[in-house]
């Protein structure tokens, strides 16, 4: 009897958009993510039995993507999946999809250690990345398909890495949506347990006479560029939101992280 292998595999970059090595283990395939590729592998019985499941990998792999991508607010570019089918014999069945747009890497880290008096690591700025990454794009990963809030908060996201001249526009998007999902600002940082950042974030996206703010027209003139601080300031606030509303959705009675 020939028993058959499906194989799906993309292509990713930058390479080291993960930082390390993810397995994932479902019932019904496994995941490898490695140094710019994916590997998914199931049985042809389980890939044939579900007609979506080329594409439900591909838009769960992008969840975990659009996750990593919250803390590093870095583009990223994802090939569509090619899937091959293994025989016993050797031989190889391809099927492949033609590509998409592609997007724009941009960003840069620096990684630091503390150690102890005896040379003990006590704090790895890379190590609680990854772990960080990968909390983040779990729980994206869980509840993105079926909460249309956080799949627009997403969206918005997305939107400021890719287009940097209206980042602050696509930012406060962020806070609309919230609030108008809780009903009004107040509700929506007593339910997500976030309060002191909002004013400074609703003043750095509408009061500041800034190019990438969201009332420019009123400073016709007197604009300036968003700087570097002030950006990061944006994006944290931006991001803790995004994050506070994850553990809203995986802890419907807590109140934030």
């Amino acid at each position: 009897m020939d028993s058959v292998i499906v194989v799906l595999d993309w292509h990713f970059s930058p390479p080291d958009f993960f930082e390390e090595t993810i397995t994932i283990s479902r019932n019904d395939y496994t995941m490898v993510i490695e140094n710019g590729k994916v590997e998914a592998r199931t049985t042809a019985a389980a890939y044939d039995a579900n007609a979506s499941m080329r594409n439900e990998l591909h838009e769960a792999l992008n969840d975990r993507f659009l996750g990593v991508q919250l803390l590093s607010h870095m583009a990223y570019e994802l090939s569509k999946p090619r899937v091959t089918k293994l025989h016993s014999d050797g031989h190889k069945d391809f099927f492949m999809e033609l590509e998409g747009a592609h997007l724009k890497l941009t960003g840069g880290t620096v990684d630091f250690q503390v150690t102890d008096q005896h040379g003990n690591i006590v704090s790895d700025s890379r190590r609680d990345r990854i772990e960080k990454k990968k909390s983040l794009a779990e729980l994206v990963s869980a509840y993105r398909s079926s909460d249309a809030v956080l799949s627009a908060l997403l969206k918005s996201h997305g939107a400021a890495v890719r287009d940097p001249d209206n980042e602050l526009v696509h930012l406060y998007e962020i806070r609309e949506a919230l609030c108008k999902r809780f009903g009004n600002e107040h509700a929506a940082r007593s339910a997500l347990g976030v309060s002191s950042s909002w004013p400074r974030f609703r003043q750095l996206c509408n009061d500041e006479a800034l190019r990438q703010g969201r009332h420019r027209g009123k400073n016709v003139g007197g604009l300036r560029d968003a700087t570097d601080v002030e950006l990061m300031e944006a994006r944290g606030i931006a991001r803790s939101m995004i994050e506070s509303y994850l553990q809203h959705l995986d802890n419907p009675k807590g109140a934030g992280p």
